[in-house]
């Protein structure tokens, strides 16, 4: 399965620390069927202008080290690591997460069975739930974006072990936690103090402790 993480800080910040925590925790997070966490990862910022910029790898992120102190110091940052779910959907970059449309960021995960949303556009499942997002946040606040979106996939999928979705709109760190089953994996967590404020799918060293969010409700930081 699937690991992310969205992060704000007060100031600029490096993302060094915070991207090196998340990837020892991705290639230790031990997922209940023995899956890994390592078929790629990507990386969203927001710029010195206020953009979204975004990296992606099909590397196991924790064989990205190197990488991480070139990125820039930043008010905002989201994180993804990639479980493939078939294997004929391995090595597709553009499958890696974060999903990005201005002002919007979007990360997932979870294992939904049997989605009676074939016709949504998309090859794989974070794509048709991302494209169904972005047409609910044209009419509805994220917060309801996110449940009514927990309300369709509900009434149209057969069975969810998981849903866990991450949603930035560039001020607030929206997530929806939703699962009924493997709670030691599939709880979303959170850590905030005057430096930072973050949603993870799992504790990180050095930065204190992360408190479960609120399973089945849409929380906002």
């Amino acid at each position: 399965m699937c690991r992310f993480l969205i992060a704000k800080f007060e100031s600029p910040t490096n993302s060094g620390k915070i991207l090196k925590e998340f990837s020892l925790m991705a290639k230790n997070s031990q997922a209940f069927d023995g899956d890994w966490q390592g078929d790629g990862w990507g990386v969203s910022w927001i710029d010195e202008i206020g953009s979204w910029q975004t990296r992606k790898s099909l590397l196991p992120i924790w064989e990205g080290e190197k990488l991480f102190a070139s990125f820039p110091k930043t008010s905002f940052l989201a994180v993804h690591a990639r479980s493939a779910s078939f294997p004929d959907q391995k090595d597709i970059i553009e499958y890696n997460q974060p999903f990005v449309e201005e002002p919007y960021l979007f990360v997932f995960n979870g294992l939904l069975k049997k989605v009676a949303l074939s016709s949504l556009p998309g090859r794989i499942g974070s794509q048709k739930i991302w494209f169904l997002l972005k047409k609910l946040l044209k009419r509805l606040e994220p917060k309801e974006a996110l449940l009514k979106i927990k309300t369709v996939l509900l009434e149209n999928t057969e069975n969810i072990q998981a849903l866990n979705i991450g949603l930035c709109d560039k001020g607030k760190i929206y997530s929806l936690c939703y699962f009924s089953k493997y709670p030691d994996y599939y709880q979303l967590r959170h850590f905030q103090n005057s430096d930072v404020k973050i949603v993870c799918s799992g504790e990180l060293r050095g930065y204190g402790e992360f408190k479960p969010l609120i399973v089945n409700e849409v929380s906002e930081i």
